[in-house]
């Protein structure tokens, strides 16, 4: 079985467990049924459908687990879908957790979270004073256990390019780390994507009447809002700090590159001295001036030396050399 948690809540507190089946399921006011499942099959889909009327294109997306951030309305009850991340290695892994509510009902379906419920099931079951109020606030816990999980996620990749930022002010980026940057700021850019629909779902959910959303819940709904954009500010700052590490190691290697070219610019000036000397007398005519002098090899490899220290030492002082 893939149910994790099948409990009905009597006043807030966890009552007796809830078999699944294809009976209808009936529960007085005050009562709910919270059920969680991780990847369920079609058949355990089915049972729950004919057990609590879940509309036939929610279970659908909810075996599916590859929808994008949505809230969708069938009747009485609402469908909720939230994208679940985590790091693996320097990739961001995603999942999805879809959530049906109804008046006396919430089943949370989780496909490919790494993170599971059962904290937050313990966390939520600490106050039932909140709990009592209706599955709205099991909803709350969910969106927001989810979206707390984004942070620290973002803030590891943050100390990562950060690193890699010093890194770029010693020493070049070779072949591997470049590729590296890359392909953190292709995760990078689709988690911001990811941020978008889930923002608009807190915003749907604290500003929408929406069937099972109490008016006393909207405000932690806001929180969440608040929480994703936050992570979301988080994201576009990293944005411009992978950028502004590209554009730093650029000039660096541009600045590199400079002192390189004008180092041997100067070794050039210089060797084309003797060059220059060498090749005049070097040329095969007879009637050269000096050629007969008993000292003019001396005298010719004098200036040489003279006149190479002389370029050496302005090239030395105008930070060429």
């Amino acid at each position: 079985m893939t149910v994790v948690a099948s409990y009905i809540y009597r006043a807030g507190k966890r009552a007796e467990e809830l078999p699944i089946t294809s009976d209808p399921f009936e529960a007085d006011d005050g009562n709910f049924a919270w059920i969680g499942l991780t990847e369920p099959t079609i058949n355990e889909m089915a049972s729950l459908g004919k057990m609590f009327g879940l509309h036939p294109l929610a279970m659908e997306d909810a075996l599916n687990g590859k929808q994008v951030p949505k809230v969708d309305i069938y009747g009485d009850q609402l469908f909720v879908i939230v994208k679940t991340a985590h790091l693996d290695g320097d990739k961001i892994a995603y999942g999805e957790t879809c959530v049906f509510m109804g008046k006396h009902h919430l089943i949370s379906v989780r496909q490919g979270s790494a993170r599971s419920h059962k904290q937050l099931r313990k966390q939520l079951e600490q106050s039932p004073n909140l709990l009592e109020h209706g599955p709205d606030y099991v909803l709350h816990g969910i969106i927001d256990f989810v979206v707390d999980g984004y942070l620290p996620m973002v803030e590891t990749m943050e100390d990562k390019v950060l690193e890699m930022e010093k890194h770029v002010l010693t020493s070049f980026l070779d072949r591997k780390q470049v590729k590296h940057l890359f392909g953190m700021r292709r995760q990078v850019i689709r988690f911001h994507r990811v941020l978008g629909p889930m923002s608009e779902v807190a915003g749907k959910l604290s500003h929408l009447d929406l069937p099972c959303i109490d008016e006393n819940a909207k405000p932690f709904f806001k929180d969440v809002l608040d929480h994703v954009r936050r992570a979301d500010a988080m994201v576009a700052s990293l944005q411009d700090v992978i950028t502004s590490v590209f554009e730093a190691a650029n000039l660096l290697e541009q600045q590199r590159q400079g002192a390189i070219t004008r180092q041997l610019a100067a070794w050039a000036a210089i060797l084309s001295v003797p060059t220059a000397i060498a090749g005049v007398y070097g040329m095969n005519f007879e009637n050269i001036p000096e050629l007969k002098t008993e000292y003019g090899y001396y005298v010719v490899l004098a200036v040489i030396a003279t006149l190479c220290t002389v370029l050496y030492y302005r090239f030395k002082k105008t930070g060429w050399l």
